[in-house]
């Protein structure tokens, strides 16, 4: 018996939050296994623009665009930049647009800066569902980035970043059935991973720690997420919809 390496020869992938770290993993894997890939970037331009430089080197197709996927206009010029570029239908969706913005308590946050969080994480991906689902067809995959935060609440500071991530979570469910049997919804729930999310947001003795505690003894990479997330974007994954998968090392079963 022979078992099919993981393909996406002849498919169009779009990677939002594509120029650094996971985003960029993605944009990587996918185009390896051949996948065209549109990678959407906001402030790292200069991941973006070399991933697309790296794949192009390779063989592969790619281009990058600056754009804010809270806002309708953006995220209509990424998809219709997409079809001109690959044609009109659209494969993969891998949703990595997200952040924490700043770690603040409830008491500390105002209604701007818990509407700013919301809007990052959650809203994003609402637009460019609603944008990207007319022009997929049936085999189409959507794979979004949710977070163990939402799952157990996350760290200090964070309850706007884990409930927008628990939104996250809740939609990919939701997505799940309304858009079955044709499109299929996952998403991942990374925990620490080795990021600039983490470099930014954690501070390194609380990274030590926490990496000593998880039964694999090691942060996750970027790299870590990118397998995962071509898995569930690939045919090998056509029985799995709505789930939250988790990926962070055994440091929390659900």
């Amino acid at each position: 018996m022979q078992f099919a390496p993981m393909s996406f020869q002849g498919k169009t992938a779009i990677v939002t939050g594509g120029g650094r770290d996971i985003g960029r993993a993605c944009a990587m894997r996918l185009a390896a296994q051949g996948a065209r890939v549109a990678i959407n970037y906001f402030s790292s331009a200069e991941g973006a623009k070399t991933a697309v430089g790296e794949i192009m080197s390779a063989g592969g197709e790619a281009f990058a665009l600056k754009g804010d996927m809270t806002q309708p206009l953006d995220v209509a010029e990424l998809v219709t930049e997409t079809q001109i570029r690959f044609g009109d239908k659209i494969d993969i969706l891998v949703h990595v647009t997200g952040g924490l913005v700043a770690r603040k308590t409830v008491q500390e946050m105002d209604v701007a800066h818990w509407n700013k969080v919301m809007a990052l994480n959650a809203t994003s991906l609402f637009l460019m569902v609603k944008a990207v689902v007319p022009r997929m067809s049936a085999g189409g995959s959507i794979v979004a980035l949710a977070s163990q935060a939402g799952r157990d609440g996350g760290g200090p500071g964070a309850v706007a970043y884990a409930s927008s991530k628990g939104a996250v979570m809740t939609m990919t469910r939701a997505l799940a059935k309304e858009l079955a049997p044709g499109i299929r919804v996952n998403a991942l729930c990374p925990g620490m991973i080795d990021t600039d999310f983490h470099n930014i947001f954690t501070k390194p003795e609380v990274r030590a720690n926490v990496a000593k505690a998880t039964p694999l003894k090691r942060e996750g990479t970027s790299e870590d997420c990118a397998e995962l997330v071509a898995f569930l974007a690939s045919d090998q994954a056509a029985f799995m919809t709505g789930n939250c998968v988790d990926i962070n090392g055994g440091l929390l079963f659900s």
